[in-house]
C-alpha cells in the first residue's frame, strides 16, 4: 500500500511541476499578446494553473521550480513564430493534461475540478486564436512547402549535369532568387484579390524573404563540401528537416495528420529530385558536360 502511494506522490509532483511550468508560460504569454480580452483570458488561465499547483503541493508538501528550459522555449516560439501557434501548442497541452488527469485515481478527490478547469482552458484558448493570421501564415507555408519540392528539382539536375559544386550552388541560387521574387508577387496579387485577408506587401515580404532563407538553407552544402555526392545528400537532409517543420507547423495549427502530409512531401520531393537526375543525365548525354 505504501509503495502504490508512494508512487502517487511521484505521479502528483510531476503533475506539479507541469502546473507551475504552464503557470509561467501563460503569464509570459499574457504580457505579449495585445488585446485586453486576450491577456485577461490568459492571466485567468496563469491563475487557475498555480491554483492547480497549490493543490498539487498539498499532497507533496513541497515547492518545486517550474521547467525554465520549456518556459523560456514557448517564449521564444511565440516570437519567432507568432502567437497563435503558441497557443495552439499549448491547446494540446492542455488536453493531454486533461487525457492525464482522468486516468489519476480517484483517491485525489480534487481531480475532478482540475479536469474541469482544463475543459474550459481548451475552450477559452479556442477564442484567442487570430484566424486570419492563421489562414495567412497557413497559406505562405503550403507554398513554400510545394515550391521546395521544385528546388530540390533543380538542385537534383544542375547536380548532375554542372558537375561542379560551385556552380550548382551559383545558378541554383539565381533560380531561387528569381522564384522567390515571383512568389513574393504572386503572393501580393492573391492577397490583394481577396478584401480582409491581410496585408499584400507584408505577405509578399514574408514569402519572398521564407523562401529566399529556404534557398539558402539548400545551397549552403555545395559551398562546404567540395563533392558532389556529399553537397546534395546534405541538401537533400536540410530539405527533409524543413519540410518537417513545415508541414509540423500545419499540423498544428490546422490539426492535421503530420505523418501522411510529412511522408507524402518527402516522398514527392524525392520523386521529383529522381526525374530531375535522370533529365541531367540525359541532358549530359546529349550536349556533355556544360562545366
Amino acid at each position: 500500500m505504501n509503495k502504490g502511494r508512494d508512487f502517487d506522490i511521484r505521479g502528483v509532483a510531476v503533475f506539479q511541476k507541469s502546473e507551475i511550468t504552464e503557470h509561467e508560460i501563460y503569464k509570459n504569454l499574457a504580457k505579449r499578446v495585445r488585446g485586453l480580452k486576450s491577456r485577461r483570458i490568459l492571466s485567468q488561465i496563469a491563475d487557475d494553473e498555480m491554483r492547480h499547483y497549490n493543490v498539487w503541493k498539498t499532497y507533496t508538501r513541497r515547492d518545486v521550480a517550474p521547467n525554465r528550459i520549456k518556459v523560456w522555449l514557448f517564449t521564444v516560439i511565440s516570437m519567432v513564430f507568432g502567437f497563435t501557434f503558441a497557443i495552439k501548442l499549448m491547446e494540446n497541452s492542455e488536453k493531454r493534461a486533461h487525457l492525464l488527469y482522468s486516468r489519476f485515481p480517484g483517491s485525489f478527490k480534487e481531480v475532478n475540478g482540475i479536469i474541469r478547469d482544463e475543459e474550459e482552458h481548451e475552450q477559452a484558448l479556442q477564442m484567442l486564436f487570430d484566424e486570419e493570421r492563421l489562414q495567412y501564415a497557413g497559406s505562405v507555408i503550403f507554398t513554400l512547402n510545394n515550391a521546395l519540392v521544385e528546388l530540390m528539382g533543380v538542385l537534383a539536375g544542375l547536380t548532375f549535369l554542372l558537375q561542379n559544386s560551385r556552380a550548382v550552388a551559383l545558378t541554383a541560387s539565381i533560380t531561387g532568387i528569381a522564384a522567390a521574387l515571383s512568389m513574393g508577387a504572386s503572393s501580393y496579387i492573391a492577397t490583394a484579390s481577396v478584401p480582409g485577408r491581410g496585408n499584400p506587401l507584408v505577405a509578399a515580404l514574408s514569402t519572398g524573404f521564407a523562401y529566399i532563407l529556404t534557398v539558402l538553407l539548400l545551397i549552403a552544402p555545395y559551398f562546404v563540401f567540395n563533392d558532389l555526392v556529399r553537397s546534395f545528400g546534405a541538401s537533400l537532409f536540410v530539405a527533409v528537416v524543413v519540410i518537417g517543420f513545415f508541414n509540423y507547423y500545419i499540423s498544428v495549427v490546422r490539426l492535421l495528420s503530420f505523418k501522411s502530409r510529412f511522408l507524402q512531401m518527402v516522398t514527392l520531393s524525392a520523386t521529383v529530385a529522381a526525374f530531375s537526375f535522370l533529365a541531367g543525365y540525359l541532358i549530359r548525354l546529349a550536349f556533355g558536360t556544360v562545366i
